[in-house]
């Protein structure tokens, strides 16, 4: 006879229930669950560098400096309110390069990945998570086309790209970093252990550096800055470019709209960067424009790569000319594509405003593109992106002004560096920040690397079919 089982038999036990509420939880609020899991991340590596053994004098970091500097490794953002170089002991730094591998790859797609190892497979939830950090999108409740870069069935495939890809181009700057380290005259240890930092950093797109001279110590080696351009140019790209380029490398006609448009906005932007940085600073001594025709011509298109979200810079922003620090905070808020370590809107949201002026000036119902329309709700994200960003920009840039007092260009400079996760200051950025200031930049970081639309997902209430149309009224606009 089978033995009778009871009710409190039946009752699942306290770790199933967890387990259960949590998958319940990510399966309801995808971008809820995304932005939890972030932060608690953040939060492990703020005590993980509070502990004595993270510090070069083995004593406890503050507080403050200690959640500053673990937001802006797992965001790979760059900004510092302490000398990174000498703060921190061996075991700091071993923390610093894995919070911006965590942090470039993606919080969820590397759970999603690690999880894939130890199953052998990929179930539906870690597909879905996966996928709404490769397509933001996603995050938003609701049916999801699968005409994009990236389909959901393609995602366990996406995931060895991802972590491939990152060791692979990684290894690759290493192997071109390692000899021009040698040659600078550093010992075989020194040399390997800064050119995998500096590896690490520029393409996670991260900006910090291994020594306190930063990268000033090689400020005209074309061979150094054009090896960290190409790291953080590649990075920018985002992996489900790579996973299209590596599919259908001989036929770009096979290339997805997401692929070209990224692909083409960058290269513009990194150029036209690099020729109005030359225009402008033509002349200035204190920044480049004393130099010879090359080094201008090198250090333009270096500062344009970096305003991309690098942050590596060869000499102080703040002796920039003001007209070029406004380009730079244009370049910044932008940042680099969709799915990548870049920070910023994205490129390709910049291109969906500029389709829809440009439709618009033509008289054309829908946006048009290397011979593909756009449907309107792209045009509303990207509108909603936009402003979600420049709102936040501007209140946090407002709270700032208010409780340093510090001169607005240069505080809405780092404002935005924070934001778009990019890493230059021009010195606002410091040590001497108050707490409340520290604590708010933090906060801007974390919510630049979560990105508009799962901020806006999150706070959004569960979407519900509506089963009535409201009537329509065109209302006066421009």
């Amino acid at each position: 006879m089978a033995k009778r089982v009871t009710p409190d038999e039946r009752r699942p036990g306290v770790f199933t229930r967890m387990r259960q509420g949590v998958d319940g939880f990510a399966q309801n609020y995808p971008a809820r669950f995304a932005i939890v899991v972030f932060a608690a991340i953040n939060l492990l590596f703020a005590v993980l560098f509070m502990t004595p053994v993270a510090s070069a004098s083995g004593t406890a970091t503050n507080f403050f400096d200690a959640l500053f500097t673990a937001v802006s490794v797992v965001s790979v953002t760059g900004l510092t309110v302490v000398d990174m170089a000498g703060h921190w002991s061996p075991f700091g730094d071993f923390l610093t390069l894995l919070g911006v591998q965590v942090g470039g790859i993606g919080v969820l797609t590397l759970t999603s990945f690690l999880g894939m190892i130890v199953a052998r497979r990929l179930g539906l939830r870690q597909r879905l998570m996966a996928a709404g950090e490769a397509n933001p999108g996603r995050m938003r409740r609701g049916a999801v086309s699968e005409s994009q870069a990236i389909r959901l069935g393609d995602m366990s495939a996406l995931l060895r790209l991802v972590v491939i890809s990152v060791l692979v181009f990684e290894a690759a700057l290493i192997l071109l970093l390692l000899p021009r380290l040698l040659l600078a005259g550093k010992p075989f240890g020194d040399a390997l252990y800064e050119s995998v930092y500096w590896s690490f950093m520029a393409f996670t797109n991260s900006g910090f550096t291994p020594t306190s001279a930063g990268v000033t110590e090689f400020a005209t080696d074309p061979w150094f800055l054009c090896v960290l351009m190409l790291g953080v140019f590649v990075g920018s790209l985002g992996f489900p470019v790579y996973f299209v380029l590596l599919r259908n490398l001989g036929n770009p006609r096979y290339w997805s709209l997401h692929v070209k448009l990224t692909i083409s906005v960058s290269a513009m932007l990194l150029f036209a960067g690099g020729a109005v940085y030359l225009a402008l600073e033509f002349g200035n001594q204190q920044s480049w424009g004393g130099e010879d025709a090359g080094q201008q011509v090198l250090q333009a298109m270096f500062m344009s790569a970096m305003t991309r979200s690098g942050g590596f810079a060869t000499f102080d922003p703040s002796q920039l000319h003001q007209s070029s620090m406004l380009v730079t905070n244009m370049l910044m808020f932008v940042g680099g594509g969709s799915a990548s370590t870049a920070g910023g809107i994205k490129v390709t949201t910049l291109a969906m405003l500029f389709l829809a002026a440009i439709a618009e000036a033509r008289g054309r119902e829908h946006m048009e593109v290397f011979g593909k329309a756009i449907p309107a709700d792209i045009l509303r994200l990207s509108v909603a992106v936009t402003l979600w960003s420049a709102t936040i920009v501007a209140v946090v840039t407002i709270v700032l002004l208010q409780l340093t007092e510090q001169p607005l260009s240069v505080v809405l400079f780092d404002v935005i560096s924070a934001f778009a996760t990019c890493g230059l200051t021009a010195g606002f950025t410091s040590a001497e920040l108050p707490a409340a200031a520290k604590a708010i930049l933090a906060l801007t970081m974390l919510v630049g690397r979560i990105g508009g639309v799962t901020l806006a997902a999150a706070l959004a209430s569960r979407q519900r079919p509506r089963l009535f149309n409201r009537p329509t009224e065109r209302p006066l606009v421009g």
